[in-house]
């Protein structure tokens, strides 16, 4: 009989110490190979299993190499994350002080770029190694609110020995992922931390709801900033016949003429002016514009695509490479559309809706939500992906990377067809590779 999760939240509501042992106590088992009186949460437990099998020492307080000042402020000055420190500090920092926390607020590598609050706090964060420049990559030092939420992708408070490392468990951290409403790439993750006594079941929402006050405010940013581009777009297009249109430096449109509007053109990382082949477009006429380029279509047929590489070895960072007669390009994918193009990877023969939204939900007939997100998926892959069924194309090589264990695929997904794959892993059988 499998025991059941802690209710950590509440217990540590009404007595942190009895908490705090008793997760010592499951953290124990846990390592020596046995069965928890009480079972840790899920999304601990697999952090866990990811730790035991990355190598991380559950007893040895491990430090990389702090970066230097300098490389501190190259990474502030180059990070989104500085746009909305504003939103943070309003929404955390003053409750976090009364509360003896501090906030930090780490890039999408986990390194720490700005840590504030209590002061005392930060005494104690200083001989935890949790200074301005460390490395908090879950892989590094374990279970942990910067590093976790990281690889799952969503919010996790990490409390007392729920963290791995042995040294960390006086501890109680809360982190939020914080994504590009661009292209939902990981930019870093804010964290509130402080001694276990601290904890309280309501910071987990409470940082959640201030991490997307964040995102509102980078995708407000994002429509000022077309609006200027669409500003110097309209003189430029009503000059040109034929089709053509005027994206930023990440592929939104701004404005279009003699052809549907394109919410988005999956662009090449380095783009340059020229005659360019690109997914949604085919061929066209590349030329810079202040703050993004105006893209002419021609009449050229479409370029063939020779090989698709679907990256999936790294927890949380997903990548899709296509490279063919025009060059390569790559796209960072959101955790639903890598486990969608991983489900139609594995069935090249192709999959309905249906078929899909039993995959990711075990409901076939969720199929406006897949139809939904393939359709998104097609508006930067272009002619890469069929439909009726959804598939790759028949004529394109594909090469999907995975972890070095299979447990350790897609860690954010809790897709039925995902979990099973990681269970047959766990149970020692064969997996799809």
């Amino acid at each position: 009989m499998v025991n059941p999760p802690m209710n950590m939240a509440r217990l540590a509501a009404v007595d942190a110490t009895q908490a705090a042992r008793l997760l010592s106590e499951a953290r124990d088992a846990t390592l020596a190979g046995q069965r928890a009186r009480i079972a840790p949460r899920p999304v601990i437990e697999q952090s866990w299993g990811r730790m035991l099998r990355s190598g991380v020492d559950p007893d040895h307080d491990f430090r990389s190499g702090l970066l230097s000042s300098d490389e501190v402020r190259r990474r502030r000055e180059e990070s989104r994350l500085r746009h909305v420190l504003p939103v943070l500090r309003e929404g955390l920092l003053s409750v976090a002080d009364v509360a003896q926390h501090i906030m930090v607020v780490a890039d999408a590598d986990g390194r720490v770029l700005w840590r504030e609050g209590s002061s005392p706090v930060l005494r104690k964060a200083d001989g935890l190694g949790f200074e301005l420049g460390a490395d908090w990559r879950e892989d590094v030092v374990g279970t942990n609110g910067v590093g976790t939420p990281a690889v799952v992708r969503r919010p996790v408070q990490v409390f007392a020995a729920e963290h791995f490392v042995r040294t960390h468990a006086s501890w109680t951290c809360t982190g939020a992922p914080i994504t590009d409403p661009r292209d939902g790439r990981l930019i870093g993750v804010v964290d509130v931390s402080g001694p276990l006594e601290t904890m309280h079941p309501a910071t987990l929402a409470w940082v959640n709801s201030v991490a997307k006050l964040a995102e509102a405010r980078l995708r407000e940013l994002h429509r000022d900033s077309l609006e200027r581009l669409r500003a110097v777009a309209a003189p430029v297009l009503a000059r040109l016949e034929g089709r053509a249109l005027v994206v930023d430096r990440d592929g939104w449109s701004a404005a279009v003429t003699g052809m549907p509007y394109v919410p988005r053109v999956a662009l090449p990382k380095s783009l340059a002016p020229g005659r360019r082949w690109l997914p949604s477009l085919g061929s066209c006429a590349v030329e810079p514009l202040a703050g993004g380029w105006l893209l002419r279509a021609t009449e050229e047929p479409l370029g063939t695509v020779t090989r698709i590489v679907l990256d999936l070895a790294r927890p949380g960072r997903s990548t899709l490479t296509v490279a063919g007669a025009a060059g390569p390009w790559s796209r960072e994918l959101s955790p639903r559309h890598a486990e969608l193009l991983y489900l139609l990877a594995t069935h090249r023969s192709g999959r309905g809706a249906a078929a899909l939204a039993g995959d990711l939900f075990g409901d076939p007939s969720r199929t406006v939500t897949v139809r939904a997100e393939m359709s998104r998926i097609r508006r930067y892959s272009g002619e890469l992906l069929q439909h009726r069924p959804y598939r790759f194309r028949e004529d394109a090589e594909i090469e999907v990377l995975l972890p070095d264990d299979p447990r350790d695929l897609l860690p954010s997904s809790t897709a039925p067809a995902i979990s099973r794959i990681r269970s047959i892993a766990r149970s020692g059988g064969p997996a799809a590779r």
